[in-house]
């Protein structure tokens, strides 16, 4: 079986902890663990999120007055290769010495006209208190929005359209190694009225990059790992149920929060219809169980009624 897997941010950061190098560390090499169990029985392709990484290298970047701060684009590339470094080892530590891996910096095209140019809503790095915010609003001209008790970075998302190494890709896979691909959504790029390819200053959905990948490798299945154990109905409120099974027509009648798990949904669906398998959502912990479909929330086509848990 081909399974497309997309990694959430709580494989490299979880929440709470400092953006360092040891804990992403820590953090891929128990993804590792479930990830290599995946491994054993099927063939891989693996994607990830890189929210918290590219804002920081963002700051960074821009912290030196002297220095021309680098696009969104090129530190796209930058935190795509130092992640994909750090699965791909972590990973070589625990298959065996037969299994070949391989981290693929991955361009995507983007429409140039997409309106999400116009309304960031992607967010990126840490979070900051409102002084703090305010202050980089002025000074920078970054877009800051209100989460949770903090604000964050937002930048334009624009929808993802074509996977320009996915011949390369399929080549790969065709060879039975392990791929990590369009990290962070893919670098995104747009073509310029003369032709020429160039990068845009945005970070691509990594729900929507990857399910687009999925579909363009017709996956078998297309699991989005994260950091909960399945889709809620109702989150947060006393009537809230966990969904075991669905189908894509009903889960997209149902309302997510647009900035988390409505992405994740979309995607899900779109890769069902699409290609006929199945996608599945839940906690990184339950990779294997989620595959063999008896944790998360699995969407089919043959879900012929909704499943809740318990």
């Amino acid at each position: 079986m081909l399974v497309v897997v997309a990694l959430g941010g709580n494989a490299l950061l979880r929440r709470g902890e400092e953006l360092n190098a040891r804990n992403q560390r820590a953090n891929i090499r128990v993804a590792a663990g479930a990830l290599a169990e995946l491994a054993k029985d099927h063939r891989l392709v693996i994607s990830h999120g890189n929210g918290p990484q590219v804002g920081l290298l963002a700051m960074q970047s821009a912290a030196d007055p002297y220095v021309e701060t680098y696009p969104l684009d090129v530190l796209g590339a930058e935190s795509g290769g130092m992640i994909g470094y750090l699965i791909e080892q972590e990973l070589g530590n625990l298959l065996p010495e037969e299994q070949r891996v391989a981290t693929l910096l991955t361009q995507i095209e983007v429409d140039a006209n997409d309106p999400a140019f116009q309304k960031p809503t992607k967010p990126i790095g840490p979070g900051f208190e409102k002084e703090e915010a305010g202050r980089l609003v002025r000074e920078r001209g970054w877009t800051m929005v209100k989460e949770g008790e903090c604000y964050r970075r937002v930048v334009p998302s624009p929808r993802p359209q074509r996977i320009f190494e996915i011949g390369v890709i399929r080549i790969l896979v065709d060879q039975e190694v392990l791929v990590i691909c369009s990290g962070g959504g893919g670098i995104p790029t747009a073509f310029q009225n003369d032709g020429s390819l160039v990068g845009v200053e945005a970070v691509i959905d990594k729900d929507r990059a990857s399910a687009l990948l999925a579909k363009e490798l017709n996956a078998d299945a297309f699991l989005m790992l994260t950091d909960v154990d399945a889709v809620w109905e109702h989150w947060g409120q006393p009537d809230a149920r966990a969904i075991r099974r669905i189908s894509p027509e009903a889960i997209a009648a149902r309302e997510f929060p647009a900035g988390s798990m409505a992405p994740k949904v979309e995607g899900a669906c779109s890769f069902v219809n699409d290609t006929g398998g199945f996608a599945a959502i839940g906690a990184l912990q339950d990779a294997a169980a989620i595959l063999r479909q008896e944790a998360g929330t699995c969407i089919a086509k043959d879900a012929a009624e909704v499943v809740y848990y318990g």
